[in-house]
């Protein structure tokens, strides 16, 4: 296995970015007078989690740094299984669609609970 060089390699990141997606192209449909309150409290959410990644990656020199933004990813992306409760109970979203996007996100922060599990093996390359 090739050594990752950037967060942008991460799997996680990838699928979270993939997710972030779907969540923006499915708030698309939610009523206007919603646009202030869960339109844009999902979108922050789940765009966030991509963020937190990121920053993780860059603070992997100490491992509680990166497990500290590792963990806010994954408090982002319940936030966004919380927000996508709020539209399935609001009818926004098909239970179908609700089901596929959680399945996603639940999937999603596996990988970051695999990640903050195995944080060593993300840290020790940084270690002097």
């Amino acid at each position: 296995m090739a050594e990752i060089r950037s967060f942008r390699e991460l799997n996680v990141y990838k699928s979270a970015r993939e997710a972030a997606r779907a969540v923006f192209e499915i708030s698309k449909t939610f009523p206007r007078d919603e646009r202030y309150s869960l339109t844009d409290q999902i979108r922050r959410s789940s765009r966030a989690v991509n963020a937190m990644i990121a920053e993780a990656w860059a603070k992997r020199r100490y491992e509680a740094a990166f497990v500290n933004k590792i963990n806010e990813a994954m408090g982002e992306a319940m936030e966004t299984q919380s927000w996508l409760d709020h539209a399935r109970d609001c009818g926004y979203v098909t239970e179908v669609r609700f089901k596929e996007l959680d399945a996603s996100w639940q999937q999603i922060g596996a990988m970051l609970n695999k990640m903050t599990e195995r944080a060593h093996d993300f840290c020790k390359s940084q270690a002097r």
